[in-house]
């Protein structure tokens, strides 16, 4: 068995989306997968990419993928890498592509002098809190995530300076 990591090209863009909704599945928030998959193409393949996407395969059959972007820490004065999505495909689960992927974008942070690699779980993800902690993770338990979106979004940008 293979297992092997790339980075996204534009005809992997069925593949990306059909993970989207397989982790969306997975993580129970189906009503929640609006994208439409054109302009996906376009914020991670146009002029201006907003996001950057690693394929994992196996054998070379794609099974899983990490979609990630740059932050940036002030208090370290460098940018970070965060990752929106990583995904793997049940029946690939175990295979070692989970930690492939997140070792390649270690590297990719590594190489790009970033100062962390940082990520979201759900809190009911057991699984998947207790294969990060595996890799070396630390839960950051004091912080919580806030969101403005939808309308609220669009009431507070109305707000201006």
């Amino acid at each position: 068995m293979s297992v092997t990591t790339r980075f996204a090209e534009p005809s992997d863009l069925p593949v990306i989306a059909q993970f989207i909704r397989n982790l969306a599945e997975y993580e129970r928030l189906v009503h929640e997968v609006r994208f439409d998959e054109a302009v996906l193409g376009d914020r991670l393949f146009g002029a201006r990419s907003y996001a950057e996407v690693l394929i994992g395969e196996i054998d070379g059959m794609p099974q899983g993928f990490a979609l990630f972007f740059h932050n940036f820490s002030t208090f370290e004065g460098k940018p970070g890498v965060y990752l929106e999505d990583l995904f793997v495909r049940p029946e690939a689960r175990g295979s070692g592509l989970g930690k492939a992927l997140l070792s390649a974008l270690a590297k990719i942070a590594v190489e790009r002098d970033c100062a962390r690699l940082e990520w979201s779980v759900l809190d009911w993800n057991d699984p998947a809190i207790q294969f990060y902690k595996k890799l070396g993770a630390k839960p950051m338990d004091e912080w919580t995530v806030f969101r403005v979106d939808g309308a609220a979004l669009a009431d507070l940008a109305g707000q201006g300076a």
